[in-house]
This record gives structure tokens, sequence and C-alpha cells, in this order.
């Protein structure tokens, strides 16, 4: 089978705009903030900048490094680095699966409440209505024992929307989706913003938010928090931007690149928090409490206390809310296409199908997966526990494995390092070999070792051993496993793929010779 020509970006911004898509989630907004918050408020953001510089960064090149040399999805990517890499590439390929089959479905539920917002559908117990009317969550977890139509049909659409940008390709799809939803974003939260700011107790959230507590980054804890958010933040660890990076033109400026995604990303999360907290000062203030007592993150912030909030809004509750939710859907679209992405590239390598039969079968699988078995009273303890060990012994892991490997066994690095250099306007030096070498290891690796510890002490939510033994333990060993697998098969697209290792290896040298005659 003739090697199809590999897609590119059609220009810097494009791929910029992509980046910054995938890097800014659900997580920006309902996450940072309080981590923020119960971290140090202001003096958080140091360590934060420091995490970011250090660690979030320099993994960031990286990444972009590995996917622009070798112009391959993350197995492919790696398999060039050394063979048995190649497990690490299909790992993450499991692990965006895993993420993608749920990550949908919050999505999904942010369309509905889009819409809930105009009438305030909830009615005076948000919490009940979202558990109860909405999900009508089971009592236990368990096997799947019906199904939620008010979930699956918008999640349905998620997937539709998200399937078509992929079959229209990287530059027609994926580009212009991004240019236009990204700004878009950006102006929808700042109005979302701009209204939070004008609520009675604003002042009170943003100040319970950027009040530093100096004390608290003398802890460790306060440092791993911030390193931690890093690495999830960026969308580093599961073959993103290794994919993405991939389709950038032989010329471009990767560090300077890198610097631009990972600040944006920071940027926003910094106006979500102004956003979010201003918002919680106006329901602290309404409810005659502090606001450590209204403070949360994730599905609770964003699917009972904000509606809390909306339904005790004096004037503008319908705007508010559909701003809101209508942010959370465009974040999370941008999100969900770029995971997916990387496993149609990594199939398409494989296999050498065409990017619509490839988005037809493995992104159909993809979302019958997720419509099969989210739309049910079990799909909220599902999520859940696939949430936390798919990115705490997934992403987080995959990670620490992945510049473990290039770092100290197959000692490419400095090889990075000048690809990086002969490209870009900021070249990298020692501090980058040292970060990713000795600083990033070190921390995701007391990351993995404290979580464990704990893991193995308690059982996560409370919930049944036997379900945390299937749906976490099985699910994060599985994804190992499954990278392990298919890398021990061989590709039947053998001689093709060493032909273009031979032309990827001469056009490599050919522009490092360039590069140095330049210099001399």
């Amino acid at each position: 089978m003739a090697q199809q020509p590999r897609e590119q970006w059609g220009t810097r911004a494009g791929f910029l705009m992509a980046a910054i898509g995938s890097a800014i989630g659900l997580g920006n907004i309902w996450r940072f903030p309080y981590i923020a918050y119960e971290n140090g408020g202001g003096a958080f953001l140091l360590p934060y900048l420091i995490a970011m510089l250090t660690a979030g960064i320099p993994l960031l090149i990286l990444e972009y490094g590995i996917g622009h040399k070798y112009r391959s999805s993350a197995p492919l990517a790696y398999r060039r680095i050394s063979r048995p890499a190649e497990a690490i590439g299909w790992w993450q390929v499991a692990i965006c699966f895993v993420v993608a089959v749920y990550y949908a479905v919050i999505i999904a539920w942010a369309v509905r409440y889009t819409w809930f917002s105009v009438d305030q559908a909830w009615g005076e117990d948000p919490d009940g209505f979202f558990s109860n009317d909405f999900l009508h969550v089971s009592d236990t977890p368990g096997m799947v024992s019906g199904y939620v139509a008010g979930v699956a049909w918008p999640l349905v659409a998620v997937w539709v929307v998200t399937l078509t940008v992929l079959i229209i390709g990287v530059r027609r799809g994926i580009e212009v989706i991004n240019k236009i939803i990204i700004p878009l974003l950006l102006v929808l939260f700042g109005l979302l913003v701009v209204q939070a700011l004008t609520l009675e107790g604003a002042a009170t959230g943003l100040n319970a938010f950027f009040t530093p507590d100096w004390e608290a980054m003398l802890t460790g804890r306060v440092w791993i928090a911030a390193y931690g958010h890093v690495f999830f933040s960026l969308s580093v660890g599961f073959g993103i931007m290794v994919t993405y990076a991939s389709y950038l033109r032989r010329k471009s400026d990767l560090t300077g690149s890198a610097l631009v995604a990972g600040f944006a990303n920071s940027s926003f999360e910094l106006l979500a928090g102004i956003g979010v907290f201003a918002a919680l000062g106006f329901m602290a203030a309404t409810a005659g409490t502090a606001v450590d007592e209204v403070a949360t993150s994730g599905i609770g912030l964003a699917f009972i206390a904000f509606p809390q909030i909306i339904s005790s809004l004096p004037l503008g509750g319908p705007l508010f809310g559909v701003l809101f939710f209508g942010c959370l859907v465009i974040a999370g679209l941008t999100s969900l296409i770029s995971i997916v992405q990387v496993i149609i590239a990594a199939v398409q390598d494989r296999t050498g199908l065409g990017r619509v039969q490839t988005v037809l079968l493995v992104g159909g699988a993809t979302a019958l997966a997720s419509i099969l078995l989210f739309p049910t009273p079990e799909g909220l303890h599902l999520l859940d526990v696939f949430d936390h060990f798919i990115n705490q012994y997934g992403i987080a892991m995959a990670g620490l494995v992945l510049v473990v490997f290039v770092g100290w066994v197959a000692r490419r690095l400095p090889v990075f390092q000048s690809h990086v250099n002969a490209i870009s306007s900021i070249h990298l030096g020692l501090w980058w070999r040292i970060t990713l070498s000795v600083v990033t290891p070190i921390l995701l690796g007391f990351m993995m070792w404290d979580s464990l510890r704990t893991e193995l002490t308690e059982n996560y939510a409370g919930y049944p051993t036997g379900f945390l033994l299937a749906a976490g333990w099985g699910v994060a060993i599985g994804a190992i496993v499954f990278g392990i697998v298919v890398s021990l098969f061989p590709w039947k697209r053998a001689d093709a793929i060493a032909r273009d290792d031979a032309a990827q290896a001469a056009g490599a040298g050919a522009a490092e010779a360039t590069t140095k005659e330049g210099d001399n």
C-alpha cells in the first residue's frame, strides 16, 4: 500500500490555536481555581510558575521535538527513538481511548445544562436534580442496568461533531475549528468574568483566591500540587503534542510555540480563577457563609454550585448560565478532538488506511463505547473511577516512563536539543536537559509513590474493592498491557517504515549539515 503524504498545518497560528485548544479544557475552568485556592492562594502562583518553567514547558518542548523530528504518531515516533519505546506510544493511545470515552459525556452534560440555564430547570435543588432527575444515578456502582435518554442524545451529538471535524482533516478540520472557537471561547469567558465581577461579594471571592499564604510555600504538598497540575494542564504525557507537532512544517519555531501555548494556557487558567471565585464570593454573600464553605472543584462546581449561583442572581441568570456552560462545551470539544486524533494518527501509521476510513472505524468504535457505557445510571460511578485511575496511573506514569526512557535509557536528550535548536528562535541549554533528566523524573516519581501509598491504604472514594479492581486498576493496568502487546506485533508495512526511517535520517542529517554550514 502506497504511503500517503503526511498532512500539515496550514499556518503556525493554526497549530498554536489547536495546541492551545487541546490544553484549555474542562480542568482549566473547574480544577485550577480550587487547586490554587487550597494551596496558598496568591502564593501558589509562584510555585505554579516555577513548575511551568522547570517541568511543563521543557516536557512540552520535548514532545514537540519528538513529533516534529520523526513526523509520526506517538507509537511510530517512539519506535524511531528505540524499538522498545513503541510500547509507550501504544500505552498513550490506550490512555487516550479511555479518556475520550468518558470526557465526551461531560461535554454532553454541559450541552444539556446550557439549555437548562434558560429556565433554570434544576429548580430549588441543583444537587438532587443533577443526580436523580438528570443522571438517574444508581445507589451502588456495578454493571450497566439501564439507559438515560436525556444524556444519550447530546452525547451522540458531541460525537457527531467530533468525528466530522476529524474526517475533514488536520488543516481544514482541526485547524479551522480551533481558529473559530478558541477566540469565541475567550470572548464568551471574558463576558462571563465581567458579569461575575459586578456581583455583590465578588471582591470577597477574589480576596480568598488571591490572598497569599506564604507559609504554605514551605510545605511539600503545595509544590507537588503545582507540578501535578502543570503536567495535567498542558496535555503532556499522552501523545497529543507529539501527534500535533508531527504535522508542522520542517522549519518551525518549536521553543517559541511551546512558550506561547504554555503561557496562553496559564493566562486562561488565571482568568478562570477570577471568574469562578468572583461567582463563589457572590454565592457565599447570598448564603451568609464564608467562601471556604462554598468553594469546590470538578463536577460539583460545574453542575451543582454554579446552578445555585445562577438561580441566586437577581438579573441575567440565564445569560450567565449559557455563557458558563457554553464555555465548558467549547473547551471540552477542542480537547476531545485532540485526544481522539492521537488514536486516529496511530492507527493510520500502523495500517496505512486513509483518514476517513480510520475515523469511521476507530473513532466510531470509541464513540460507541462512550455511548454504551456512560448514559447509564452507573455512568457517573464509572466516570469517577476511570478519571481517577487513568490520570494517576496512566497520564502521569506514562509521562514519567517517557522522560526516564528518553533521558536515561536511550540518552537522546542531546539529539532532540540539537534538533530543536536548529530551527527555533530560543535555544535550549543545559538547564533543559537537567529539568527533564532530574527534576521532572524525581517529582513525577514522588507523585506516583505518594499516590500509590494512599491508594493501597484506603479505597478511593469508598468504592467497593471489586469495582475498583475492575473499573480502576483493571483499566489502568489494561492500558499498559495493551501498549506492550500491540508493540510486539510486527508492522505489516515494515519495509515502507524502514524506507521512511532511512529518509528521515538522511533528511535530518542534511538539515543539520546545512545548519552547521550556516553557523560557520
